[in-house]
């Protein structure tokens, strides 16, 4: 079985209630599980969360929601692997055997169904752990600084402040959307960041990490400009 798991927990703190707040007229999760549904790689689309309300807007949606996401993985500081861990060890308690896992986070409306297959066939033909969405950094991370405790400016790598940003080697970041992986590296722990993952590479417009207030009027609007170009 391939399996699509949505990790929706009800505790947002930065922008309340994120994963359920409308977002260019949907619930912000209703766009995952819609391109999770589109994509055609799944036997099941499903939402791990601690939320009643939430698991109702997504089984609205299409989504099912067979459990409910314990305590322990519900605080600040649950990482993703235990919580995708969660929801196949459930399956597999339940007499249901998964070879595949997508985790496909609920605020990442910019997913598209033809980026999902991308990775499930990245992931088929390559036989690595995972595969992963990415995009380049607009600017070269060598040449980037910081602000010291005076207020002042300093570069993370002086030895590149004449060098040529065209002569620096490009750096990508995660993309922030889904993450396919074999079933027994996500059961193992095994990082997602390291040799054994393969990255799907996205357009950096095609990426926005939506953490704030700003940021999320700033992604409707990329939105709203996106379909207005496919119209």
């Amino acid at each position: 079985m391939n399996l699509a798991i949505i990790p929706a927990r009800g505790g947002s703190k930065r922008i309340p209630r994120k994963n359920i707040k409308l977002f260019c007229g949907k619930p912000m999760i209703a766009w995952s599980i819609e391109a999770a549904l589109q994509s055609g790689c799944f036997d099941q689309v499903i939402v791990s969360t601690d939320d009643e309300e939430i698991a109702e807007v997504a089984r609205c949606y299409g989504a099912t929601v067979p459990f409910m996401r314990p305590a322990e993985l519900s605080d600040d500081h649950t990482g993703t692997i235990p919580v995708i861990r969660h929801g196949i060890e459930w399956f597999h308690a339940q007499g249901q055997s998964v070879e595949h896992t997508c985790c496909l986070y609920a605020t990442a409306p910019f997913v598209s169904p033809e980026d999902i297959r991308r990775g499930f066939d990245t992931l088929a033909e390559v036989g690595c752990d995972y595969a992963f969405s990415v995009t380049s950094y607009a600017f070269p991370i060598q040449r980037a600084i910081r602000l010291n405790a005076e207020g002042r400016v300093e570069m993370f790598n002086t030895e590149h402040f004449n060098t040529r940003s065209q002569d620096l080697e490009e750096a990508y970041h995660d993309a922030g959307q889904f993450y396919w992986g074999r079933s027994d590296a996500w059961l193992q722990g095994r990082m997602i960041f390291n040799p054994g993952s393969t990255p799907v590479v996205l357009p950096r417009h095609r990426v926005q990490d939506i953490d704030t207030p700003e940021d999320w009027v700033r992604a409707e609007w990329l939105f709203k400009a996106m379909q207005a170009e496919t119209q």
